[in-house]
């Protein structure tokens, strides 16, 4: 048993270092993002995003209102699935600039006949740029501002879909957990 777990500590090690002589850096970051609409609702969900290389990052979030604004409240609820890939400039420094292009499906739940003719649903289109800033544990703190390049006025797209946004996200990067971990281990 002890023999298994070394070679799954070793294996694991291998896998999420990457090959550093090439800049790869294979880890995977997970979360909490906190959204807002300017002059809309919260919204509130989870992100992860997976390191390609020290610059490359692709990623995919959740967020809803349900987590936001309609918690207790009338608020319309949406829902939005986000796929993203960002670009990190000075990858070796904590704090790093960073530009991300998202794309995604946007739902929103009127919850009444009434609003049964709107449209309820949009595909998203959006850029985004802001700073990450890497703390020396795995905790990775996010700030963006980004802009909806396919918004709606309610007549002709969703009405919910605003044009500016801003966002914060605070993932922990497990990479660096499982190489610590695997390091004590292999130390035993």
């Amino acid at each position: 048993m002890k023999i298994r777990l070394s070679i799954l500590a070793i294996l694991c090690t291998a896998l999420l270092a990457g090959n550093k002589a090439e800049g790869q850096v294979h880890s995977f970051d997970a979360g909490l993002r906190f959204q807002k609409s300017a002059g809309l609702y919260f919204e509130n969900g989870l992100t992860g995003q997976y390191h390609l290389s020290n610059r490359w990052v692709l990623g995919a979030s959740y967020i809803s209102s349900r987590l936001g604004s309609a918690i207790g409240s009338n608020a319309i609820r949406q829902d939005n699935l986000i796929l993203s890939g960002s670009y990190l400039f000075r990858p070796g420094k904590s704090l790093k600039p960073f530009v991300r292009a998202n794309a995604g499906y946007f739902m929103a739940d009127y919850e009444d006949e009434l609003f049964g003719d709107l449209p309820q649903s949009s595909a998203i289109a959006s850029a985004d740029a802001g700073l990450v800033y890497s703390f020396k544990s795995p905790l990775k703190i996010n700030l963006s501002l980004g802009y909806n390049a396919i918004t709606g006025s309610g007549d002709q797209g969703a009405g919910t879909l605003y044009p500016i946004f801003y966002q914060t996200s605070v993932t922990w990067n497990f990479a660096k957990t499982l190489r610590e971990s695997a390091s004590a281990y292999q130390k035993e």
